[in-house]
């Protein structure tokens, strides 16, 4: 997930192609969905931007979080929380993956809005 993050941040498409699955769904906390090729769009627009890069750190030092994995036979779940309100109550997001091929690929991400 850390590569992930970075490869998004940095705009590394080819990165995020290979991460996400086809079939791949995001949905934010306002119940919008976006797939892949959104992710991907999105990825790509943030290549060289150092106001996304910005953006990015402001959010993440206001938003100080952890994260715990779950991993049950090929399937992970890898929790982000916020670290004042904890994991029981401050789930910023899941992300769901499953291991293909000698990889971790991920196939759903659901986001909240605790951190508001």
């Amino acid at each position: 997930d850390d590569g992930w993050e970075k490869a998004e941040e940095t705009g590394d498409v080819a990165y995020v192609d290979n991460l996400l699955l086809p079939d791949y769904r995001s949905v934010s906390a306002d119940g919008s969905v976006h797939n892949k090729e959104a992710i991907l769009a999105n990825t790509k627009n943030n290549l060289g931007s150092p106001e996304h890069a910005a953006k990015v750190a402001k959010w993440q030092a206001a938003h100080p979080m952890d994260s715990s994995v779950v991993i049950q036979g090929d399937t992970a779940i890898v929790t982000f929380h916020l670290k004042p309100l904890g994991p029981e109550k401050g789930i910023m997001s899941s992300d769901i993956f499953v291991y293909r091929d000698g990889e971790w690929h991920a196939i759903y991400s659901q986001h909240t809005d605790a951190g508001k």
